[in-house]
């Protein structure tokens, strides 16, 4: 256990999530469920059993480090890893396996998002510690998550037989990032695909080396660097690399490429909570299938709604069918459902219009 460090990504904004979600305070902050903890405390708790709490670390932007400190106080400051800018996925988990690396160099590193949902806890820590045994052969693990439906917004990821004594790991063949409807369908007609969790398992040295193979540039610029990693240098080290970076994901970057890629097939209750419809997915549902977040809400005629307003808020809704209603401070979303994805777009051109990067 004392090798199992936790990479914790908690940099983005979640735009799709607006208008909860913004730049100054994003979704993982946020308690969306309605339990008193923070999606990202939530996550942290997930691992109390797999981690020690001084090999935690949260990897997000450098503007949310109060805010990080405040939602985890029992966390020292240097684990807490701040980007100066968003760079995508690869630079985030280089940023973390190298410093990782210079303080254990047997560590296994357990690289998850902070905005996910968990429901079954107990086969949840199951497939994670199958996963950590798996990742002793210097594999590449990813989590696939069972598809419940053919969803466009998720990425897949084609598995094959390998030789293993436990039936939930599979090779890696492909990966497809969020298909269009027809070929999704497919996918699960097929019984070959399941939906890429975005979590990973692996040693250190396996995604060291992978980096230093697949994505040499980025290697020289965190492996010249290490002698900084852990001291006051760091922060330097960090602001004049990142800069020179690729911004890409670490799927594009090693997952597609390397040839020892495993994926764990799994089926503990989750969803990745991009949208307001997965939000509604995991909510409970009153007689006409309304979700509802806030204490002070009444429905007329109105069904299927994903409704989320803060506690003090009276609100009546009358005639919606299949809508995202939100209110957060001073801003208000309503939107079919269907066109959730769309969300994000129409963020840019609020910004855009109002020349305010806070919304």
């Amino acid at each position: 256990m004392n090798n199992n460090f936790l990479v914790v990504m908690a940099g983005g904004i979640g735009s799709r999530f607006w208008p909860m979600s913004t730049s100054s305070f994003p979704k993982q902050f946020h308690d969306v469920l309605g339990v008193g903890k923070s999606l990202l405390q939530l996550t942290v708790d997930r691992f109390e059993k797999t981690c020690p709490k001084e090999n935690i670390f949260i990897v997000t932007n450098s503007s949310y480090l109060e805010i990080v400190k405040a939602q985890l106080p029992f966390l020292d400051e240097s684990q807490i890893l701040l980007e100066p800018f968003r760079k995508n996925t690869a630079p985030c988990i280089a940023y973390a396996s190298y410093k990782i690396k210079s303080i254990n160099k047997d560590a296994k590193l357990i690289i998850v998002p902070s905005d996910h949902i968990i429901v079954n806890q107990q086969e949840f820590k199951r497939t994670i510690d199958l996963a950590l045994t798996a990742a002793e052969d210097n594999h590449l693990i990813t989590l696939g998550i069972h598809p419940s439906r053919p969803d466009t917004g998720y990425g897949y990821i084609q598995f094959e037989d390998f030789e293993s004594d436990q039936a939930e790991i599979k090779k890696v063949k492909t990966f497809t990032e969020k298909p269009p409807l027809d070929l999704a369908k497919k996918f699960l007609e097929s019984g070959e695909f399941y939906w890429n969790s975005g979590m990973f398992i692996w040693s250190a040295d396996a995604i060291i080396h992978s980096f230093e193979k697949h994505m040499p540039d980025l290697h020289k610029l965190f492996f010249d660097g290490l002698d900084a990693f852990n001291s006051s240098k760091e922060i330097t080290l960090i602001n004049e690399v990142y800069p020179l970076c690729k911004n890409i994901s670490i799927d594009n970057a090693i997952m597609e490429k390397a040839d020892n890629v495993l994926v764990v097939l799994a089926d503990f209750g989750w969803s990745d909570l991009g949208t307001w419809g997965s939000l509604y997915e995991n909510l409970d549902k009153d007689h006409n299938n309304n979700a509802l977040v806030g204490d002070k809400v009444e429905f007329f005629n109105a069904k299927n709604n994903m409704v989320s307003v803060p506690d003090n808020k009276i609100v009546l809704i009358e005639g919606l069918d299949n809508y995202i209603v939100v209110e957060n401070e001073n801003t208000l979303l309503i939107c079919k459902k269907e066109n959730e994805q769309n969300i994000k777009s129409y963020v840019q051109d609020l910004k855009a219009k109002f020349k305010d990067d806070n919304i």
